[in-house]
């Protein structure tokens, strides 16, 4: 079970994530479905009372919320909060685990829209729930799990993926947080909330797959060196890319942000080490990096 610790690292997480893709799901389609499979009761709560302040977006569209969950009081807990939604919000409680998932989003009718689910799963990550998670191409998906996930979630039909290991202020692991989509605007925008909320809380990142275990803080000023590392062994490796390329590779392959990439890159281009394609400015997603040795 989760520590409360973790549970309120979750559930911030959560909030700060559905606040990003909420508005933009409802600018691009009118159909929505939010997913929550496994949270705890605070976590649901928190997520309806997330809809329910962005009224004035939902008004002319249909917005579904289903809530997976265990919790007894849950129905009691959520009560005042559905009364205060609008119309065009469907909220629907099932009891149960997070594999229920798939049945879920079907009988919801969520096919073709955007989906965003957060599941925490106290098991093994299985292809059914993760396929119901892509819904088709237009499906988000933010994992808590006890093991590194990015092979499945691409096998799954992901093209973006990436995950991270939070450790809690007291040295304690908290699991896998991976995060599945399409969109490198979503994938910046988990990022950017991972680091605000491990901020807040005191929680520090490490990748999954690094067999060191290297913790980084992500409070003040990062230490940049290591991403600068990452990426010019990326640049000798593979040859010249464009920075947005190596940006996409910051998010989905170390536990950094899409703007500390731009940074490194700066470091990197003041000691030498690589060349850029003009000669000064800002540096634009099209522009080519090559090492420069």
């Amino acid at each position: 079970m989760p520590t409360d610790r973790t549970t309120d690292f979750l559930r911030e997480l959560l909030v700060r994530q559905l606040t990003t893709w909420l508005p933009a799901a409802l600018h691009r389609s009118r159909r929505a479905t939010v997913a929550v499979a496994g949270a705890d009761a605070s976590s649901a709560e928190a997520a309806l009372r997330l809809v329910s302040g962005h009224g004035d977006q939902v008004r002319g569209r249909q917005v579904t919320v289903l809530l997976l969950s265990a919790a007894a009081d849950l129905p009691a807990r959520l009560g005042p909060i559905e009364a205060e939604l609008p119309a065009e919000v469907t909220v629907h409680l099932l009891p149960g685990d997070p594999y229920r998932l798939p049945v879920a989003v079907k009988a919801a009718g969520a096919a073709g829209a955007p989906l965003f689910s957060f599941v925490d799963l106290p098991g093994a990550v299985t292809p059914k729930l993760l396929t119901a998670a892509t819904n088709g191409r237009a499906g988000e998906l933010l994992l808590h799990t006890g093991d590194s996930a990015r092979d499945v979630l691409l096998s799954a039909g992901f093209p973006l993926v990436a995950e991270v290991a939070p450790v809690l202020p007291d040295g304690v692991p908290a699991g896998v947080l991976a995060f599945g989509s399409r969109s490198d605007r979503s994938l910046e925008a988990v990022r950017e909330a991972l680091w605000a909320v491990g901020a807040d809380l005191g929680v520090r990142y490490r990748d999954p797959l690094d067999p060191t275990g290297t913790t980084v803080d992500v409070v003040g000023e990062p230490d940049l060196e290591p991403l600068a590392h990452e990426l010019l062994a990326e640049l000798r490796a593979g040859g010249s890319r464009p920075v947005t390329e190596l940006r996409r590779h910051t998010l989905t392959a170390t536990v950094y942000r899409a703007a500390d990439a731009n940074q490194a890159l700066a470091d990197l281009l003041d000691a030498g080490e690589v060349r850029r394609e003009r000669e000064s400015g800002r540096l634009a997603g099209d522009e080519i990096i090559t090492a420069a040795r």
